[in-house]
């Protein structure tokens, strides 16, 4: 990466308040490009905040965030940030049941999808070719003609991130991906992410420290809506503030 490319995701200063609970204190955290990191911390420490603020959910009271080096998405709306390459996968997965695997792709596809156009849209050879890759990425090719209602909660979990995918975005903020899993999809779970990192920014918050451990990566440790502790697990892992505040012993 050359030394003039800007972070993809840079917030500064970011602060929030609750009816007087400060959610956000003063919050910065920087993300280059092709970077996976993973946030974790005690309930209530802003790490939900942090993320509704990125996807514009959330309007801070200071601070910045800037997108790709010249995009403050303090300035625009939930929509327009998505349309950025900004993609946000919830706890809970959120696929269309009714459709089956290779359709709920199909539907998260970037296309022009106005009323006039969806009329008569279908899916072109490009468009075949990108869902099949996809489809393979997330480990679902072998059942795409299966109902996504028949899909265990990983497969579930791993569709939605095919969802995102389609949408080509430059960031990915995934939010607790492997609660409920099975061990075996927790293990292929941090597979896939570490396999779309690098194309991808990957922002990962997650409570579940042995899928952390196998991510590998950059850790940052909230705490009262500030980074307590940033560096890789063992790193934060010793730190006898994080140890007291949510780790424990």
């Amino acid at each position: 990466m050359p030394e003039n490319t800007p972070p993809i995701l840079y917030v500064d200063g970011l602060s929030v308040s609750f009816d007087g609970f400060k959610a956000l204190n003063n919050l910065s955290l920087i993300v280059q490009p092709g970077e996976m990191c993973a946030i974790i911390g005690p309930n209530g420490a802003g790490k939900t905040t942090m993320m509704d603020v990125i996807t514009g959910k959330t309007r801070p009271d200071d601070g910045n965030v800037v997108y790709n080096g010249e995009v403050d998405l303090l300035t625009l709306d939930e929509a327009d940030i998505a349309q950025l390459g900004i993609g946000r996968k919830f706890q809970k997965p959120t696929v269309f049941e009714s459709q089956t695997v290779y359709s709920n792709i199909e539907l998260a596809l970037t296309v022009d999808r106005s009323v006039a156009s969806s009329l008569v849209w279908s899916a072109s050879d490009n468009d075949k070719t990108r869902i099949q890759s996809i489809l393979e990425r997330v480990r679902l090719d072998h059942l795409h003609s299966e109902l996504a209602a028949n899909l265990s909660h990983g497969q579930k979990q791993w569709l939605e991130i095919g969802m995102l995918l389609a949408q080509d975005p430059k960031l990915l903020l995934v939010d607790e991906p492997v609660a409920g899993m099975t061990d075996a999809e927790t293990q292929e779970t941090a597979n896939l992410l570490r396999d779309i990192a690098g194309e991808h920014s990957v922002v990962v918050v997650e409570h579940d420290m042995d899928f952390v451990r196998e991510l590998d990566v950059k850790v940052s440790v909230l705490h009262e809506g500030s980074v307590l502790a940033s560096g890789n697990l063992d790193h934060v892992s010793n730190d006898q503030r994080v140890i007291d505040v949510y780790l424990g012993r």
